[in-house]
């Protein structure tokens, strides 16, 4: 089950179908990875909650666009939450040029496969987890986050 959860309404104010857009996101990451039976809960919510967060759980000032908390091993197959930033991720969205919609599905596959055990540390992870974004937004009909332009 994926769970979204609008705390900041400029979410669907800017997008009206944000949590349709977050869910199906969400379940395709998942189904990537053959892990279609876990649980993820969403919160679209603004920046001053995902600064808060940052600060507590990463000893970082300032929001980010997208924050994602593995949960413990648990027997209700629940994989964690994310928490994207709206007030971050519109305005990456205006400067990269590319439909706010578009980024909030980047951001939260990226932020699923987080979940999942993947990162961009190093050079060969970051490639590996771009790839797998690439192939889950194109199966989405978003094009690749990372081409120039």
């Amino acid at each position: 089950m994926i769970d979204v959860e609008v705390e900041d309404e400029a979410w669907t104010t800017a997008l009206p179908d944000a949590v349709m857009l977050a869910r199906g996101a969400a379940l395709a990451a998942l189904d990537s990875q053959e892990a279609a039976d876990e649980d993820v809960t969403i919160l679209l919510t603004d920046d001053a909650a995902v600064a808060s967060l940052n600060a507590q759980f990463r000893g970082k000032d300032g929001p980010t666009n997208v924050l994602s908390f593995e949960a413990a091993p648990n027997p209700e197959r629940h994989l964690g939450d994310i928490a994207l930033a709206y007030g971050v991720c519109a305005r990456e969205a205006a400067e990269q040029g590319k439909p706010l919609s578009h980024h909030l599905q980047h951001l939260t596959v990226h932020g699923v496969l987080h979940l999942l055990g993947y990162d961009h540390i190093g050079d060969d992870d970051a490639e590996v987890m771009e790839d797998l974004e690439r192939a889950v937004l194109a199966g989405l009909g978003v094009p690749d986050p990372y081409a120039a332009g």
